[in-house]
């Protein structure tokens, strides 16, 4: 038995499609095409492309917010939010000298909470409307990165070799 739902303002009826009905039907196994306007066609391909666009922009293309790290009794300090990504996102440091970050997390998205630094073996909970610092001690000269649990929001930390910081 087929059956036949009915809408009619926020009343939904399901009526039951009678036999004879059934076999006269010659288009109920076959998909029916429906044309659509070329301009409504266009509109939805442009939305997808500005979508796209959006999307690797939002991953690949954004500008990176950087900050030199401030001396402080011998240990260099950046304070990291952490509000729909890390901002700063680049942090320049310099080789052998301790280095303490702290992420000031306000932002409730989910895949904010663990931060990873996996080349300084670096992985903690963030809590929400807490500053959670880490601390480390970069002692090779390159770019390290850090990011959320789920990789989406990611940084850097530039460490420069101590002669190349004036």
């Amino acid at each position: 038995m087929k059956l036949i739902a009915l809408s009619v303002g926020t009343i939904v009826a399901i009526l039951p499609m009678g036999a004879a009905q059934m076999q006269h039907s010659p288009t109920s196994n076959s998909f029916r095409r429906i044309e659509q306007p070329l301009p409504l066609k266009i509109s939805v391909v442009l939305g997808g492309l500005t979508l796209i666009g959006a999307e690797l922009w939002w991953f690949l293309g954004r500008k990176q917010q950087q900050q030199q790290a401030s001396q402080i009794n011998g240990v260099q300090e950046v304070l990291i939010a952490v509000d729909g990504g890390y901002r700063p996102d680049r942090i320049v440091v310099v080789a052998g000298e301790p280095v303490r970050l702290s992420f000031d997390r306000v932002d409730r998205n989910s895949c904010l909470d663990e931060l990873l630094i996996p080349d300084f073996g670096i992985s903690t909970r963030l809590p929400i409307g807490q500053t959670t610092t880490v601390e480390f001690i970069p002692t090779k000269a390159g770019e390290y990165a850090f990011s959320c649990g789920m990789r989406m929001f990611r940084g850097v930390i530039e460490v420069k070799p101590k002669a190349s910081i004036g």
